[in-house]
């Protein structure tokens, strides 16, 4: 019997797939519990319809992503900050405000766990990393200043 999995059901398969089962491991294990539905015709189109949403839903995200990189690739984001005489910053500039500073000057959301820079403890300018989505990846410089 063909079945499609609801959930994830170890040594069979993960959520979403077709598997071919026994009978009676369907009709008294799989469905009772709700691990599987049978794969009739509305079923397996309801799954045809769930994959292409899930590949459209990528490809509208890599898009973006792209847009995004190509909007703010090379460019300067500038931060301001306190420091003392000689110039070195009280604490340092950290990667959310780099993301913040970038939302407003930009309009580009960005991760702050998804932007890799070295550490910002004194005016000047430096060069980070965003990684917008997988693969895609834009560099920016920071600006720090009074």
């Amino acid at each position: 019997m063909k079945v499609i999995l609801t959930q994830d059901v170890k040594s069979l398969g993960k959520k979403g797939e077709m598997v071919s089962v026994a009978d009676g491991y369907a009709r008294n294990f799989l469905f009772p519990r709700g691990l599987a539905a049978e794969a009739n015709a509305q079923s397996l189109t309801e799954l045809k319809n769930r994959e292409q949403a899930a590949q459209h839903k990528i490809a509208v995200d890599t898009q973006n992503a792209r847009d995004a990189a190509a909007q703010i690739e090379g460019k300067t984001v500038r931060v301001s900050a306190k420091a003392g005489a000689n110039g070195k910053l009280f604490g340092s500039v950290t990667a959310k405000e780099v993301a913040e500073n970038l939302k407003k000057q930009y309009g580009v959301d960005a991760d702050k766990r998804k932007i890799s820079m070295e550490d910002v403890k004194a005016y000047g300018t430096y060069e980070a990393e965003i990684k917008l989505y997988f693969g895609i990846s834009a560099k920016i410089y920071v600006q720090v200043s009074e």
